[in-house]
């Protein structure tokens, strides 16, 4: 069983973070309450340079915020893309981008995993959020060629997550009033951590 998987694909090596992170910068992160996060993205009807640079840049923001998946809405554009760099409960790595996601759950017999759960738009806060143990995203890459990516356990739920977001919707809103509220307050404890940490990530990451 190959290691990595690249677009879905699988690969015989792969660095340590994705090429397109030494070519971006480090953009913003919105926080929840912000109305981007709350709204469906567009669709990404054009594929050239910008879109590129975009996909570079949420790349290097995801990895200095040690996260998983970003979605465009996550650094402030309501396009439909996220990227992602995340292992499947098997130790498997699976890394690239989606453009025009849409999550397919699979047919047949699933299980639904009621597992810890974060966002980098909510800082510092887990919670429990039941998701299928497997997930299909088809989209497009940054090319506009299609693309599908299968993921399991871990992967799934990242996959899930992130095609979220480009509907305009926060784990949050998957959560009792009562559970919504203890993740806010999870979020108020911890937020000055994780930016005072994810700080330190971006001034060491090119050391």
């Amino acid at each position: 069983m190959p290691r990595v998987f690249v677009q879905g694909n699988p690969a015989d090596y792969y660095p340590r973070y994705a090429p397109e992170a030494g070519r971006g910068a480090v953009r913003r992160i919105t926080e929840a309450g912000e109305e981007v996060l709350h709204k469906p993205c567009r669709d990404v009807t054009e594929f050239g340079p910008d879109l590129a640079a975009l996909i570079d840049d949420m790349f290097r923001t995801m990895y200095v915020a040690e996260g998983a998946g970003l979605a465009a809405n996550q650094v402030g554009v309501g396009l439909r893309l996220f990227v992602y760099d995340c292992p499947d409960d098997d130790g498997v790595r699976h890394v690239g981008h989606i453009v025009n996601p849409v999550l397919e759950t699979p047919t047949g017999e699933r299980r639904l995993l009621d597992e810890g759960e974060g966002c980098l738009s909510v800082p510092g806060a887990v919670m429990a959020v039941p998701r299928p143990d497997r997930a299909v995203v088809r989209g497009q890459d940054r090319d506009g060629r299609p693309v599908a990516v299968e993921g399991t356990g871990y992967f799934a739920r990242c996959l899930a997550h992130e095609t979220d977001h480009t509907n305009g919707h926060l784990y949050l809103d998957r959560l009792s009033k009562r559970e919504r509220k203890d993740a806010l307050r999870q979020m108020t404890e911890r937020r000055d951590e994780v930016y005072a940490r994810r700080a330190a990530k971006e001034a060491a990451f090119d050391a």
